[in-house]
């Protein structure tokens, strides 16, 4: 057994580095496996030569542009084969890239580019319209450049970025009611990358299949771990969550690695029956990071005969290169504890638990998660403030780096090694894996002319085990905001998985003693008003169907009633949850049909009319050969909920 100190200070094996950095250990496979299939997306294939040189020739155009190291060059491109060749040619060149979602809205995305400087971007045509004025930025549109691309060298570039260049900067919800973008060096993600592959002993027969945004920190080691081992990333195509289409691409493409949040999987496992078993029989490794997973959901797929994977439990902030942290939950262990721990630190990487007083906690004692070591980024760019109240200097000879990075998270050591999660020590919050600063909502809801003050709480106690955010307000004098005016003004400022569930309005809030809000007393009231609005008349259903597919959208979005016209995103509905809305129409239906259908038809009624007409379905060869009108129509919806 480890010894206290050991344990104390959490401190994962030394391992030397590698000389190479990733790209060069890519480029050591592409020499090796040049006809070999790299990515694969919607049965089109890439190889390792051809994603090497498309990858060179960018490099070599954005040389010619000024890119170099710590240049900051953005990304807005869906996935795709292009936005990995962008990825690649970004570090061949010697920049850091920053992923800038196209999803988001455009007042984010002015600002996000702003913030940091930004010179440089890549990104396509169709792309380019949610970015607004990009005056003094160096634009490569890359279907607009390619004869210009095809005229560069295909060569490897020499390498110019070392391992205390910055490789990337993800941009997280911000305190202060702006995004801030946290930087993370090569070293950091060439120690990560390398601890993933050898852990999890990636090799050349591994399919991964990519599911998550560029914009998300977990992304980002899925886009070089399965391909520097010379296996295929498979990219799942952007647009709506489609748990069926999922399933089959696991399936068709005997897909081994799958990395996502736990509210992204469960979908994939619920209800869990035989089919679904077999469906993800060739998983051999599920990487969960994000949030917490419950074992009570887990449990039924995992335990099955048919199951020959682990769960590999990830925990880590962006600030130190997504993954810290690590615990594999397999058959033999699920029952050991009665909570997913986040286990102990990989290679290079030390965890600390600190008290009020910052020094290390007895075992058991709960304190502050704090990280040190290889994974610590850069801080904060353009916000040394903010930087240097989360990374800290440090007296602790055991530590390997300088600074010590505040995680805000409350764990604590148990006896055998192992780090416990117990829930924020802020107002931050994980809703589908995103971290949320609650106060950039309320920040933001403050700049509509109606609203005087903001506070939004979170409740965890839906159905689902799924947080919920609820958004309360209260107006200026002779002024009204309803909720779909503040859905639509957060939807300027905010990406749709920002924007809270509900809204309730308040002529005042409850104070303490102090004069501060009270929030135990506010979320008792919200608590006590939605029950009450709950036996409130709503239109009585005109069908034992719409009836049905009320009681289905209840137990999704987890309430008591709903309004027959009510849209269903306005009620805080989701591309996860109508994921889950769309397995159960389809088992009350008994037939199969396009989740798409339903961005067309988000209310109750319209729901109700669409899927009780005998055309609706798969079996209607018409709506069939329809599908690109009703994507079409259904676009903007997407935007909307992406994530």
């Amino acid at each position: 057994m480890a010894s206290t100190l050991e344990i104390a200070f959490g401190c994962g094996a030394s391992v030397e580095l590698p000389q190479a950095s990733v790209l060069q250990m890519f480029e050591v496979r592409a020499a090796e496996l040049p006809e070999s299939i790299a990515l694969e997306m919607c049965g089109k294939k890439l190889s390792y030569r051809e994603l090497n040189e498309n990858a060179n020739r960018l490099a070599h155009h954005l040389r010619q542009l000024g890119v170099g190291p710590d240049a900051l060059v953005g990304i807005s491109l869906d996935r795709s084969f292009d936005m990995v060749i962008a990825i690649y040619g970004i570090l061949k060149a010697g920049g850091a890239y920053v992923p800038l979602d196209p999803a988001y809205p455009t007042e984010r995305l002015q600002y996000m580019v702003g913030s940091i400087g930004m010179k440089h971007l890549v990104t396509q045509s169709d792309c380019m319209g949610r970015l607004g004025d990009l005056n003094g930025i160096e634009v490569v549109c890359l279907d607009k450049s390619q004869s210009l691309l095809q005229r560069e060298s295909s060569e490897n570039p020499e390498p110019l970025a070392s391992e205390g260049n910055l490789v990337y900067a993800i941009f997280t919800s911000g305190s202060t009611g702006q995004p801030k973008a946290a930087g993370v060096y090569h070293r950091g993600f060439t120690n990560l990358v390398q601890w993933f592959v050898s852990e999890f002993s990636i090799s050349s027969s591994d399919h991964a299949l990519l599911v998550s945004s560029l914009s998300f920190d977990l992304t980002q080691k899925n886009l070089f771990a399965t391909l520097i081992a010379g296996g295929t990333l498979h990219l799942q195509p952007p647009g709506p969550y489609d748990i069926k289409e999922l399933s089959r691409l696991i399936f068709d493409h005997g897909i081994t690695l799958l990395n996502c949040t736990p509210s992204a999987f469960y979908p994939l496992i619920e209800p869990f029956e035989e089919k679904k078993a077999s469906m993800l029989a060739s998983l051999r490794v599920v990487f969960l990071g994000g949030e917490p997973i419950s074992i009570a959901r887990i449990k039924p797929w995992l335990t099955h005969f048919e199951c020959q994977s682990e769960i590999a439990n990830t925990y880590g902030p962006t600030e130190c290169t997504d993954i810290c942290g690590f615990y594999r939950l397999n058959k033999a262990n699920i029952d050991r504890y009665d909570f997913v721990p986040l286990g102990g630190p990989i290679h290079n990487v030390q965890l600390v638990i600190l008290d009020t007083a910052s020094k290390p906690c007895a075992i058991g004692e709960p304190g502050e998660l704090c990280v040190a070591g290889a994974g610590v980024g850069v801080g904060y760019l353009n916000d040394s403030e903010m930087t240097q109240q989360r990374f800290v200097r440090h007296h602790f000879s055991h530590l390997t780096s300088q600074l010590l990075y505040r995680t805000g998270d409350q764990s604590r050591w148990h006896t055998d090694g192992v780090v416990e999660f117990l829930g924020r020590l802020d107002y931050q919050v994980k809703i589908r894996g995103h971290r949320i600063e609650l106060t950039e909502i309320e920040r933001s809801l403050e700049t509509h002319p109606a609203v005087k003050e903001a506070i939004v709480l979170v409740k965890s106690d839906d159905s689902n085990g799924d947080p919920q955010m609820v958004a309360c307000f209260t107006t200026r004098e002779g002024m009204l905001a309803s909720q779909v005016d503040l859905r639509c003004h957060l939807a300027h400022h905010l990406p749709a998985h920002m924007s809270p569930n509900t809204f309730e309005p308040f002529s005042s809030f409850p104070l303490s003693p102090n004069g501060k809000v009270d929030r135990r007393v506010l979320a008792e009231l919200v608590r006590d008003r939605q029950q009450s609005n709950s036996v409130a008349s709503v239109a009585t259903a005109s069908s034992s169907l719409e009836e049905s597919i009320r009681s289905a959208w209840c137990q999704v979005l987890d309430r008591d009633e709903a309004h027959l016209d009510a849209n269903f995103f306005d009620l805080g509905g989701d591309s996860i949850r109508l994921a889950r809305l769309h397995q159960k129409l389809e088992t009350l239906l008994q037939r199969e049909f396009p989740i798409i259908e339903l961005f067309s038809h988000p209310t109750i009624r319209s729901m109700t009319d669409h899927l009780g007409d005998s055309k609706a379905g798969l079996g209607n060869q018409a709506l069939v050969r329809d599908r690109a009108r009703l994507q079409r129509e259904a676009q903007a919806a997407r935007r909307r909920v992406r994530g």
